[in-house]
């Protein structure tokens, strides 16, 4: 699919399943003056186009994720808190530049990898996908379980059903009723900051740890600040966002909404990472990593009271049910996109049987590892790890991309914002080469 950025009737000169209409090609319209009537027509059209991006960045706080960023506030109180506002900084530029890939090709990354570079390239970038998804998704399923065990029902119990929800509302629902769904489920991210409220953390430090630097160089803070660059930016949230674009037929037309979308989930997402922090780290920062779910739970009674562990479940389980249909979705995405195959949750199984075939066997693969007796904090945390190391190696293909004015022309980077992401991936990746340095060294008694 080729894109004329001169002329405003932009046509494909290909179809490919799964790709948008011609009309998705269109030159983006420039906004006029704002007046009251139409600031409030596009406060309504945000809400209305808001689905990708908020799906996505949110997705990012799944189990691990909360596992990830509860054992921040446990072992470093406040100290991870400006680092966090530098990988929102990260995550909304990130977020932007796949939505915009999608908004602008009518293609999902998957496919652009596979057609801008060669097979090697291609198989290198879906390798790294499937590699880090494997581990989320069951560790999204583990996080299910150990969400209802903290009300007291067993895991055997409640993740078949769950795996059997999940793997419903794709194959039997379409790309606009999935992504409704999906949304609800965000609403459970609103335990959290009731939870840092409610356990009354010192505001004045944690002001200050929110805008003055706080890194150390050792090796437990280095390794968490990778796990939360993995599992703030992680790989398949990319992937999915520029195929949901993609696949709810956006149009050119509507790209500022659909970037103020992706900017508005990110900011969101990280929000209630912050808070996440926050309230663990009021109650037990300090004393260590977490153990397990319940841990992190039961720590928040004595400042937020009985609620504490309820507030806590629910955000896990609510958490872990969203990431257990978008991570899978990712994959299917990206791997049918490679393929050049039919690949929408708006198809029947008979029109998209790789996609959700694909889709199926890792639900189905999640849920089976999810109930044997694993570690879960270990699980999640090692997953996001995993997600760290990884995410550079996407990030570079995508800033490539999008660097591209043959692929997007004068929707391309521009010089400043291509400097700006530049330092966003290369600090990214020299956070992931130190910590895999320092783990090799380890191996030989080095370190």
């Amino acid at each position: 699919m080729t894109v004329d950025t001169d002329s405003a009737q932009g046509e494909a000169t290909t179809a490919e399943p799964g790709a948008a209409p011609a009309s998705r090609l269109a030159r983006v319209p420039v906004l006029g003056r704002v007046t009251r009537w139409n600031r409030w027509a596009r406060i309504v059209a945000l809400v209305g186009v808001a689905g990708p991006g908020l799906v996505a960045a949110n997705a990012g706080n799944d189990a691990a994720g909360i596992a990830t960023y509860a054992s921040a506030g446990s072992q470093f109180t406040y100290g991870t808190l400006f680092f966090m506002v530098l990988v929102t900084i990260a995550l909304v530029l990130v977020q932007e530049m796949a939505v915009r890939l999608g908004a602008f090709t009518g293609k999902g990354l998957g496919a652009l990898i596979r057609e801008q570079f060669s097979l090697r390239a291609t198989a290198l970038a879906l390798g790294c996908l499937l590699l880090a998804n494997t581990g989320l998704v069951v560790s999204e399923f583990a996080g299910i379980g150990a969400g209802f065990e903290l009300l007291g029902i067993p895991k055997w119990a409640i993740i078949p059903p769950a795996a059997l929800l999940l793997w419903g509302l794709v194959l039997f629902g379409s790309y606009r009723y999935a992504e409704r769904i999906f949304l609800v489920m965000s609403l459970v991210f609103f335990a959290y900051p009731i939870a840092m409220i409610m356990g009354k953390p010192h505001w004045g430090v944690v002001g200050k740890n929110l805008v003055i630097p706080h890194l150390t160089g050792d090796k437990a803070f280095i390794l968490l600040a990778v796990a939360l660059i993995g599992t703030t930016v992680s790989p398949y949230m990319q992937f999915y966002a520029a195929a949901g674009v993609v696949d709810r037929g956006t149009r050119t037309i509507d790209y500022p909404l659909i970037r103020a979308d992706a900017i508005i989930g990110a900011v969101f997402a990280c929000t209630i990472s912050l808070t996440i922090i926050i309230a663990t780290a009021s109650a037990i920062g300090g004393t260590g990593p977490l153990n397990s779910a319940a841990d992190a739970a039961k720590a928040l009674q004595p400042v937020a009271g009985q609620s504490a562990e309820l507030l806590f479940s629910l955000g896990l389980i609510g958490a872990s049910a969203l990431a257990g249909a978008v991570v899978p979705l990712s994959a299917s995405y990206a791997i049918g996109e490679a393929a050049g195959v039919e690949r929408s949750v708006s198809r029947s199984f008979r029109d998209a049987p790789f996609f959700l075939s694909l889709f199926t066997a890792q639900i189905l693969l999640g849920a089976a590892v999810a109930m044997t007796p694993v570690d879960v904090i270990q699980l999640l945390i090692g997953t996001q790890v995993l997600q760290g190391l990884i995410t550079p190696i996407i990030l570079v293909y995508l800033l490539i991309l999008t660097n591209r004015r043959s692929l997007l022309g004068s929707h391309a980077n521009s010089p400043r914002y291509r400097i700006v992401a530049t330092v966003v991936v290369v600090g990214v990746a020299l956070m992931s080469t130190i910590l895999l340095v320092d783990t090799v060294l380890g191996w030989f008694g080095l370190a």
